[in-house]
Order: C-alpha cells, then structure tokens, then sequence
C-alpha cells in the first residue's frame, strides 16, 4: 500500500550552533540527516523534505552585510531561494547515494518552491524574527533608517533586524510537488518554510521579507498532497509535557484534542515546540492519519513504535496504524 509522508527537520542539522560552518562540514551533516531518513525509503515510504535553512541564511546574510560596500546585499527572498538551493543540492547528493546504496530506483529533485502569505497578515505589523547578524547600535539604525527595517537590541549582544513571520496559505507550484511525488520521485520543497512571496495589487507575484516557519510550511504540503503522516524530526526524542520540571512526563501517544488542549494550557512555548504542535494539529485537522515527533537519532526506533511521540486524530484513535 502506498504511503506518504512529509518529514521536516530543522537547518541546525545541517549547521549546528557549534559548527564552524564550512562546505565540507555541512555535506557531512547533510549525509547524517540523509542516513536517518533514508530508512523512510526503505520502507517504501513516498517522501516530501522539508529543512530548514536559519543559520544558513545567517550567515549569508552576514557575508553579504560584509561585503555591503563592494556588492549591494540580497533581500530575505532571494537568501533564501539561495540556501534552498545549496541545502537541497547537498541533501540531494546524499539522497541519490543512499538511493543507489539501497538499490532502490528512486530520483530526487529540489523544488523552489514560492509559498503564499497574506499582505495583510498581522505580523506584518509586528515583526519579530531575528535574522541576520548583530549591528552596533549606530550601524542598526542608519540601516533601519535608510532600509525600513525594524531593528532591536538583542539580549546585550547587540542590535538585529527582526522581520515578520507570517503564515503560509498556499504553495504556489503545489501541482509540481505532487505530480512528482505521485510519480514516485524523492521531493525537497519548501526549504526555510519556503520563499515568502505575496499575489500584489496588479495581482503578480511579489517576494517579501519574512520567514515562514517551516513546521508549517511542512503541515500546509502535507496537507494540499494528501500525504498520510508528518514527521517532525528535532532535538529532544519525544514531546513531554511540564517540560524541564520535576513533574516532567513525556508524551508516546495523544490524540489531536489533547494536543490542542495542552497547546492552549501553554505547555509548548512559541519558540520551541509550539509551531510544531500547531502544525500536527493543522495536518491531523485536515485529513491526515499520523504525526510522528522525535529526534533523527531515535527515527527507526520511534517508526517501530518504540520510541517518539505520535498524534493522532481524535476519530482514528482506536486504531493504530502499522507503519
């Protein structure tokens, strides 16, 4: 039988916080992350790659921001076209290689993919998504000054421009995701949450600058293909509840109604778990059979049920789907 599934991980897989950053250490990353996913397509699962790409536009950003006085910066879209790119060239190499390593006949393509979002959106009257690098405050605000931008101090470590973070409504090349998806392809889409772009007032196509979180991003392709789970790949094993206090219980499985539930009580902070309980509870509300949430190192393990947190819809809760 046929399944589908969207999995999303995070760009510090590629780039941690700790790395130096250099090509040759993120191709090594991108192989790791590819090697846990990977037992996906053994498993005969079709797939949709959703990463992404915060440190990577960083420090793109950065370089750019260095090198201002010799060649005029990029916008957010464009940085981030750019790193959708370069990640899904990596991820591509190493998925191909695995490919071959598992004799499995599978192709697989990177998509830029241009994801909708609302001009009148609320956050865009309330930027707050630090990105870029760090400013002295005299730099920062003749930046602000001359740009538009909105800049704030950082926890004493200087100045940031903060941009919005809107929702994503619609993926605009949708129709190539699937046909390729049904045609059995391997699809990396909507890298970073996609390239953030508006339909403008003589009704084209118009990039902003913002960053759409990629949990959702992930939940909206999952949900437009039909996909039967989302797979959520982070830092911590599973999701648990009372996080960090000494009542601390972790979570194996829940229905989508306890996870609204526990969403709205605040026990998954906007910054960290959050988006991606509202993505699960996006996808499970849409049709979806399963969301699976847990580390890469733990992916096998929680795919054989023994580890991870699963959600699943309130309705499909008596039955337990073997993956």
């Amino acid at each position: 039988m046929r399944r589908v599934a969207v999995v999303a991980f995070g760009g510090n897989a590629i780039l941690p916080a700790d790395g130096k950053g250099t090509q040759k250490e993120q191709f090594e990353n991108a192989h790791k992350a590819v090697e846990k996913v990977s037992e996906l397509a053994r498993r005969n699962f079709d797939l949709v790659i959703v990463h992404g790409n915060g440190p990577q536009v960083g420090n793109l950003l950065l370089q750019m921001e260095m090198a201002s006085h010799i060649i005029p910066p990029f916008t957010i879209d464009v940085a981030d076209a750019m790193t959708e790119g370069s990640i899904g060239y990596m991820l591509q190499v190493w998925f191909e290689n695995y490919m071959r390593k598992l004799s499995l006949d599978k192709e697989v393509a990177t998509v830029l993919t241009p994801v909708l979002v609302d001009p009148e959106d609320p956050a865009f009257q309330n930027p707050t998504k630090p990105v870029g690098p760090f400013y002295s405050e005299e730099r920062a605000k003749k930046l602000a000054k001359e740009k538009g931008w909105t800049v704030i101090e950082d926890s004493g470590r200087g100045w940031r421009r903060v941009v919005p973070s809107p929702a994503p409504i619609d993926i605009l090349n949708k129709r190539v995701i699937k046909d390729l998806v049904d045609d059995g392809i391997i699809v990396i889409a909507g890298g970073g949450g996609g390239i953030p772009v508006i339909i403008n007032k003589d009704g084209l196509i118009e990039g902003v600058e913002a960053v759409i979180d990629k949990d959702l991003t992930a939940a909206l392709i999952a949900k437009i293909i039909k996909a039967d789970y989302l797979i959520t790949l982070t830092a911590v094993d599973q999701v648990y509840i009372n996080f960090g206090k000494p009542d601390q219980k972790p979570l194996r499985r829940i229905t989508v109604e306890e996870a609204e539930k526990y969403l709205k009580e605040g026990q998954f902070p906007a910054g960290s778990m959050g988006p991606k309980i509202k993505a699960a509870i996006e996808f499970l509300k849409s049709g979806g059979k399963e969301v699976i949430i847990t580390s890469a190192k733990k992916l096998k393990s929680a795919l054989d049920g023994k580890s991870g947190t699963r959600i699943i819809g309130g309705e499909t809760w008596k039955r337990i789907y073997s993956l």
